[in-house]
């Protein structure tokens, strides 16, 4: 009975302690809403991207490190199209790291795949509960959606979530990223990414191929889709080609403080 109470305490204290974290963050900053957009660079230069809000104030990147060849491969995955063990077959042959940002539907309903990604040494990554605009948000929706997603994860897996969030559909503001960046995350975006989500308008794989390799850039954090059947046939091709012309795939923790 003793044990019993004891235990009941401690769970108490844990759950009110993640209550009022999560109460307690606000952001007096501008809430104004953008939507991020990058400029690809010529001759393989580094993407350009918004200049209107400073996101390295925030945590927040979209290149990695542009000294190096490197690319920072990620997968945006809000429902699953049958792709994503075979985009993780050809990682898994391949070698290749990658980080995949999960919402809660995503976690709930392919758990063993998410197990998967995580036993392989990927990055199960947190896109939010349920892929709402975050500037349309409180401040305690906000840590709601972040924190909420990490414990589900947890839940389904024993393990603990990275800390890297990809805010829904691209829409921040100032105050978003300051709360993110409160909550301990790195919010990350993308210097490359193409129209790659409409299911019933895919490219052939072999433009999908094109598309991807004249984007090739150091630093490059690749954003793809894991329900495009052309990313997934031509993923292996990608690797390929961007190791040929001598870059090296990292993963998000080797991203520069």
């Amino acid at each position: 009975m003793k044990k019993t109470l004891i235990t009941l305490l401690a769970v108490f204290a844990f759950l009110s302690v993640g209550y009022t974290y999560a109460e307690e963050i606000q952001s007096g900053k501008d809430n104004k809403k953008a939507g991020w957009y990058f400029v690809r660079g010529k001759d393989h230069q580094p993407s350009g991207a918004q200049t209107e809000i400073d996101i390295s104030k925030y945590n927040a990147c979209y290149l990695g490190d542009t000294s190096q060849k490197f690319i920072y491969l990620t997968f945006d995955n809000g429902y699953e199209n049958g792709n994503t063990p075979k985009i993780l077959d050809v990682l898994k042959e391949k070698n290749v790291p990658a980080a995949f940002f999960l919402t809660k539907p995503y976690i709930v309903e392919n758990p063993e795949i998410v197990k998967r990604m995580a036993d392989e040494g990927h990055l199960p990554c947190n896109h939010s509960i349920s892929h709402k605009s975050f500037p349309t948000l409180s401040d305690e929706q906000i840590a709601s959606e972040i924190n909420g997603l990490a414990q589900i994860y947890n839940e389904q897996t024993g393990k603990e979530m990275p800390k890297f969030f990809r805010p829904p559909m691209g829409e921040y503001s100032e105050r978003v990223l300051d709360l993110t960046n409160q909550l301990g995350y790195k919010t990350v975006f993308w210097s490359f990414a193409y129209q790659d989500w409409l299911v019933d308008n895919q490219p052939p794989a072999s433009e999908a191929l094109t598309r991807f390799t004249a984007g090739l850039h150091n630093g490059e954090i690749a954003l793809l889709h894991a329900v495009s059947s052309a990313n997934t046939e031509s993923l292996a091709s990608m690797i390929d080609a961007a190791r040929e012309q001598g870059y090296e795939f990292r993963s998000l923790y080797d991203l520069p403080d």
